[in-house]
């Protein structure tokens, strides 16, 4: 058994969701595919939530109209049988409903949770009665039947496992399962989700779950390339790469995949193949543990980050102050990127700012205060190990014109992170690929 994971962009539009089929269709043995909302949906359903917190209710009313009209014209143009057309406009305006029933009650965290999901359920709706109108035999099974998290909201891998097994039992004829991505059920029960960019999650957790063969990401470039092609032009697809190079790739700015995503897939060694929707003949790139060894594997860049520096002459042989420092973070739920400390003074990064003012304050105590904002991590991604020759010269040879506000390196044997100006991003991406990889384009 594999597991086919097809995102937003591929289930965005009448003729994505034609190309979907054809690449589930052509997929020999049995499948469980998973299911993003349709493009934008996602974004559309949280402004809802956020209209209806704010008790603008004629404001949702018109996003609720809008996306009303989106999903109708998308039904009328997906099948070619008005029998197909009928139920799917009969199951939208159902969810539909589920939406307007909201605008007439107090609305609470659980509702905004729901309005979420929606957007899973109806792809993945739309989606299996277009297999059958192909022929193509599936069931749809619900992620909220074996999805769950705990308290904490951590999948809770045994629940999935063991729910998930008895609903394949059930449906032991078939070789094709329809799934969400995204939603789940929490520990008290009620729908809820994996977060954002959740459906990749979705998909490795199933793959571990059956301990299947593959786990396939499907999106819309062909697998993790070298660089980010958004600012670079020379860049290419990686053929393959190790689990530890990939998520480090995700965590510091690879927008191809969920940072935690293939988590699961690495505790069970299977497979991950990240494929283009759009360009299916394309190889893609190949996450495993038996990716061939590579100096430099891949460069990506992480945005919106602040740097604070906390300088104190207390820090001098002393211990138990980064353990106090760590705490103001811990406490105000906010991660740290990456840390560099001399004797008196400790730098750190963070990208989330919500809490930055109380952090800050509550930082005051300890020494001297500096916060640098607009800044972005460069990640290289690779085989770093700290007693390699001449890694280290050929990166900083070539931005030795580029300040440098912080670096990272010796953590892990996969990745050097280095901080610089968001000003200067473009063409630090530019000059490590020209450097770096100039002999591979």
């Amino acid at each position: 058994m594999i597991v086919l994971k097809f995102g937003g962009t591929s289930v965005g539009s009448v003729e994505n969701m034609h190309k979907v089929a054809n690449i589930v269709n052509g997929t020999n043995g049995s499948k469980i595919v998973v299911l993003s909302a349709m493009s934008g949906v996602t974004n559309v359903l949280q402004k809802i939530a956020n209209l209806l917190f704010l008790k603008n209710v004629n404001e949702a009313k018109l996003e609720m109209d809008q996306l009303l009209e989106k999903y109708i014209n998308v039904a009328q143009n997906l099948y070619h049988h008005d029998e197909n057309i009928t139920i799917s406009i009969a199951m939208i305006r159902t969810h539909d409903q589920l939406l307007r029933n909201l605008l007439s009650i107090s609305f609470t965290e659980n509702d905004e949770k729901i309005i979420l999901a929606q957007g899973e359920m109806v792809s993945t709706q739309l989606f299996q009665l277009l297999l059958n109108e192909l022929h193509v035999k599936s069931d749809l099974i619900s992620a909220i039947d074996f999805m769950s998290i705990d308290n904490m909201g951590e999948p809770q891998i045994d629940v999935i496992q063991k729910k998930l097994n008895k609903i394949l039992r059930i449906h032991s004829n078939t070789k094709t399962f329809i799934t969400q991505g995204f939603i789940c059920k929490n520990h008290v029960n009620k729908i809820d989700n994996l977060k954002r960019g959740g459906s990749d999650y979705t998909a490795s957790l199933i793959g571990s779950a059956l301990e299947v063969d593959q786990i396939q990401i499907w999106t819309d470039i062909d697998g993790m390339h070298n660089n980010d092609p958004r600012y670079v032009d020379k860049t290419f697809s990686i053929e393959e790469i190790s689990f530890d190079e990939a998520a480090e790739l995700a965590y510091f700015g690879a927008k191809i995949l969920h940072p935690q995503s293939i988590i699961p897939a690495k505790e069970k060694n299977i497979p991950v193949l990240v494929k283009n929707t759009f360009k299916p003949e394309a190889k893609g790139t190949l996450i495993h543990n038996k990716a061939k060894i590579l100096k430099i594997r891949a460069i990506a860049a992480k945005d919106n980050i602040t740097a604070i520096k906390i300088k104190s002459y207390r820090m001098l042989m002393a211990y138990g102050f980064l353990k106090k420092i760590f705490e103001v973070f811990e406490q105000n739920e906010t991660s740290i990127d990456m840390i560099t400390t001399s004797e008196v003074a400790v730098s750190l990064t963070i990208d989330n700012t919500r809490k930055l003012n109380k952090i800050v304050q509550e930082l005051n105590g300890f020494g001297n205060i500096e916060i640098d904002s607009d800044l972005s991590i460069i990640c290289i991604a690779g085989d770093l190990a700290q007693n390699a020759k001449g890694v280290t010269s050929s990166i900083f040879n070539c931005i030795k014109d580029i300040p440098i506000r912080m670096i990272s390196y010796g953590g892990s044997k996969y990745n050097l992170s280095f901080l610089v100006k968001t000003s200067d991003k473009i063409s630090v991406l530019n000059l490590l690929n020209k450097g770096l990889f100039s002999n591979s384009i």
